[in-house]
């Protein structure tokens, strides 16, 4: 019996183009880019674990409403002193008009300015918190960034409650000059009436907290407290290498550094902030002396 011929080589047949195996498309905006360890993280699980990145622990940055809502009880709060918007005082103009300028960051994040400020409570301790909006212009203070937070202070010591600011800056607003950097000073002398009230203020530097904010108030708490690896210093580094001429050590303006070198009092995880900042204001925030100190 003759055995079947089995052929050695076989041509495969080509797939018409309707034959072809269908690829499958991944919707856009479905995976994030870790800035930090580079590795592709599921969007979904990063906001789960409050916008930091599960592999490496780099905490992205994020928005004054996610800010409040982590910081106040079941993230109920009340937003205060809205009313007060940005001029243009030097009818400044480079490639497009400061007032265009504005229009545009209100247009697309629905603010006035790059800082919003509320009051609500904080384990149970009726609290005002000013968060800042990197978004809105690189976060940069402005006179209405500065008023707002001078104003938010006098709503603390009428309130006679404790003060927290959230920091993200470039720096001060180039378009308003001057008028910008009297911001610190103003500022500042109103933090020393709350100092004089015993009335606590909780500075929390977040990434980045550079320029005229680290120099005023960021640094001026009663506790500094930083997120990790956060970017924090008055200059870039290459200013500063320029400077003084010199090497830098690694990682200097990082907030493990900070802390190593005493500029700040404390690190704590995003996972962790709510929980800290209520030990502390149990820690810091007596009524009685503060009840004292002002009458």
């Amino acid at each position: 019996m003759e055995k079947p011929k089995v052929p050695w080589f076989k041509r495969s047949t080509p797939k018409k183009p309707s034959e072809a195996p269908s690829r499958t498309v991944i919707p856009e905006g479905l995976w994030v880019k870790c800035t930090s360890c580079q590795q592709f993280l599921y969007k979904k699980e990063l906001k789960n674990n409050l916008m930091v990145c599960p592999k490496c622990n780099y905490h992205f940055r994020i928005s004054s409403e996610e800010r409040f809502l982590l910081i106040f009880d079941d993230g109920e709060f009340k937003e205060i002193e809205r009313e007060v918007v940005s001029t243009d005082p030097l009818g400044f103009v480079d490639h497009q008009a400061y007032t265009d300028r504005l229009k545009k960051y209100h247009e697309k994040l629905g603010q006035t300015d790059a800082i919003r400020v509320a009051i609500g409570r904080l384990g149970g301790i009726a609290s005002v918190v000013c968060t800042m909006e990197f978004d809105f212009m690189g976060g940069s203070m402005g006179s209405v960034v500065g008023e707002k937070v001078t104003r938010a202070i006098e709503r603390a010591l009428k309130l006679k409650a404790p003060l927290i600011i959230v920091s993200a800056s470039g720096g001060a607003r180039m378009q308003e000059g001057a008028l910008s950097l009297m911001q610190m000073g103003k500022i500042s002398l109103a933090l020393a009436k709350l100092d004089k009230a015993c009335i606590p203020f909780i500075s929390i530097l977040t990434d980045p907290t550079t320029g005229g904010v680290t120099a005023s108030y960021a640094m001026l708490g009663d506790l500094n407290i930083a997120e990790p690896q956060a970017l924090i210093g008055f200059a870039g580094p290459r200013v500063i290498q320029q400077t003084i001429r010199q090497d830098l050590p690694a990682g200097f303006q990082k907030s493990e550094f900070l802390l190593e070198k005493g500029m700040l009092d404390m690190i704590i995880p995003r996972k962790d902030l709510k929980r800290r900042l209520e030990q502390i204001l149990r820690a810091l925030y007596n009524p009685e002396l503060v009840e004292k100190a002002v009458s």
